[in-house]
């Protein structure tokens, strides 16, 4: 077998081992990605490994949290080890969302490792048109 040659590969293992895997009192971050498309907001995250059934979403007033955790994998009796490098525990993440948005309908799609959270821009938010009414006369104003 042949193998790679990685003068950091130790220094990476070691750091591995001293970091605890993340617990719901202190969990580990996930990354993502924010953008606006048309009128929603759209925050992607990166989950790969996890269940549907392992991501909790939550809302409160303007607060999204994103909490999910990566189990370990259950392997037969006979199996040893080698490397493991995936980590596992509690990830999370929290997002302080604006006025603008409409929180009532948020949307969730989890696909290939990525959930993806759709929320809309409200109406109040949206650029409109106002009308100019035009006088019938002048108005003067007696102080």
């Amino acid at each position: 077998m042949l193998m790679r040659t990685d003068p950091f590969r130790e220094l990476d293992r070691l750091a591995q081992q001293l970091m605890v895997p993340g617990t719901w009192s202190k969990p580990s971050a996930m990354p993502m990605d924010a953008y606006r498309e048309g009128d929603e907001y759209v925050v992607a995250f990166d989950l790969p490994g996890v269940t549907a059934d392992a991501i909790d979403i939550d809302v409160e007033r303007n607060m999204l949290t994103v909490r999910a955790e990566r189990r370990p994998v259950a392997k037969a009796d006979d199996v040893q080890m080698e490397l493991s490098e995936r980590p596992l525990g509690i990830f999370s993440r929290q997002i302080v969302l604006a006025d603008t948005l409409d929180t009532e309908h948020i949307q969730a799609d989890y696909d290939a490792g990525v959930l993806t959270v759709r929320i809309p821009i409200a109406e109040r938010a949206k650029p409109r048109k106002i009308s100019i009414g035009v006088g019938s006369g002048s108005k003067e104003i007696a102080g």
